[in-house]
């Protein structure tokens, strides 16, 4: 089964009056909208797929399963109280959204010129960007939120692979599980990565489900993560940021890359 056959097979199982799908092909990114309360689900079509790849009709039950549980569960208002564990950060640009379609203000902190941190809860598959009324509602403040996001995405695994390109090592955080660019915000992790670099350490974060720390020994490194970064910013199912960032004393500050040649400080 290929990705437009699962696709048109899952929006047949979805539909219902109050739904409503739009179909990234580029990204094979499917989003499902609950009409009536302007909220939604994205999918990704290939994760799906892989997940099951020897039982497609598997994957497109469990994808229904929990896309009507997980809008349904939008219906009754999303509840924080006991999924304190399911809340984390999440990065995106500066140009993403601070409001809901309906004008709801999205739970968000400041990070760089470049990113911005809002904070959802994991749903499974999948999750939902946490508004503020609905945090007021329940009695948590946003400092509460961000402290618990920060110290459940410290929990995440931070196993990586390494790469060593012109001298210089790069190390890739890909788990997939939705969070790997938000390990940025584990700080013990990026300090002791950073601590054991012989060079500069130099990070991006180009779409959501990668993170890049690298070890620049010498010019041509700079050259090689710029380049990494945009390529890897044009494939991401979310993209983030194509700009790389120095990391000095816990401090991250972009860099433009221009030819082989290292950026002033």
């Amino acid at each position: 089964m290929d990705i437009q056959e699962f696709r048109e097979k899952l929006e047949k199982k979805l539909e219902q009056d109050n739904r409503a799908f739009v179909f990234d092909e580029e990204k094979s990114s499917l989003r499902v909208e609950h009409t009536g309360l302007n909220k939604g689900l994205d999918l990704d079509l290939n994760k799906l797929l892989a997940k099951n790849e020897k039982n497609h009709e598997k994957a497109l039950e469990e994808a229904a399963m929990f896309i009507n549980s997980s809008l349904e569960a939008m219906e009754r208002n999303i509840v924080l109280g006991g999924k304190e564990k399911n809340i984390f950060p999440v990065l995106r640009s500066t140009s993403f959204p601070t409001e809901t379609k309906d004008g709801k203000t999205l739970l968000f902190s400041e990070h760089t010129a470049e990113t911005r941190i809002y904070y959802a809860l994991d749903l499974g598959d999948a999750y939902t960007m946490l508004e503020k009324e609905t945090a007021e509602k329940e009695g948590f403040t946003q400092e509460q939120i961000k402290e618990l996001a920060l110290f459940n995405v410290r929990q995440l695994s931070t196993s990586y692979k390494s790469d060593e390109v012109a001298g210089n090592t790069f190390y890739f955080i890909n788990s997939n599980d939705g969070y790997d660019a938000s390990r940025l915000l584990n700080e013990p992790f990026i300090e002791e990565l950073s601590s054991n670099v012989e060079g500069d350490t130099a990070i991006a974060v180009p779409h959501q489900d990668v993170l890049i720390v690298a070890e620049i020994r010498n010019d041509a490194g700079y050259d090689v993560l710029g380049q990494m970064a945009f390529r890897f910013f044009n494939n991401g199912r979310i993209p983030i940021t194509a700009l790389p960032f120095l990391y000095e004393n816990g401090e991250l500050e972009p860099i433009f890359i221009l030819a082989r040649k290292k950026p002033q400080k």
